[in-house]
């Protein structure tokens, strides 16, 4: 009986090992990145803090950097894979991740909102909402991070 615990606990045992390296493997391309792009982001700005890094693909990879410049500001950066061009703003001077998902809900009447981040698509910086409507279906909204104007809609998936 001992012998049976013993072989068991070494499966689990190794078996976590195994999960814990695919993890470190899949997470590895997102780490560099993230340091290609705050080491781009920071030949432009200042940066003091990265609060959040994602990587948008839209209809180009775009990676996107939430921080603090050295004022203590918030600001977005977003980088273009392909042309590594930086762009900036101060996110006091954009619409607010609260205010597109009110204009959304004015607009769509969501049924449940899955995911709202920051993007990009031909050099205008975008917030996408992923939601799904009311008959359960997929849908992607896009309001202009600058104007808070619509962009496109991408509807019942």
């Amino acid at each position: 009986m001992k012998k049976w615990i013993l072989v068991l606990s070494i499966f689990v045992l190794a078996f976590l090992g195994y999960l814990i390296k695919v993890y470190f493997s899949a997470v590895e391309p997102v780490k560099t990145a993230e340091k290609k792009a705050v080491a781009v982001a920071s030949k432009e700005i200042s940066l003091k803090e990265v609060e959040d890094f994602h990587i948008y693909n839209g209809l180009e990879t775009v990676n996107v950097i939430e921080g603090k410049n050295k004022n203590g500001e918030k600001v977005i950066v977003w980088i273009p894979e392909k042309s590594k061009e930086v762009f900036i703003r101060k996110a006091k001077n954009g619409l607010s991740k609260e205010a597109a998902v009110q204009k959304l809900q004015l607009e769509r009447s969501p049924k449940k909102i899955i995911s709202v981040r920051l993007g990009m698509e031909k050099n205008i910086p975008l917030w996408e909402i992923y939601y799904r409507s009311n008959n359960n279906l997929i849908n992607y909204y896009y309001v202009h991070f600058d104007t808070g104007e619509w962009l496109k809609k991408i509807e019942n998936l």
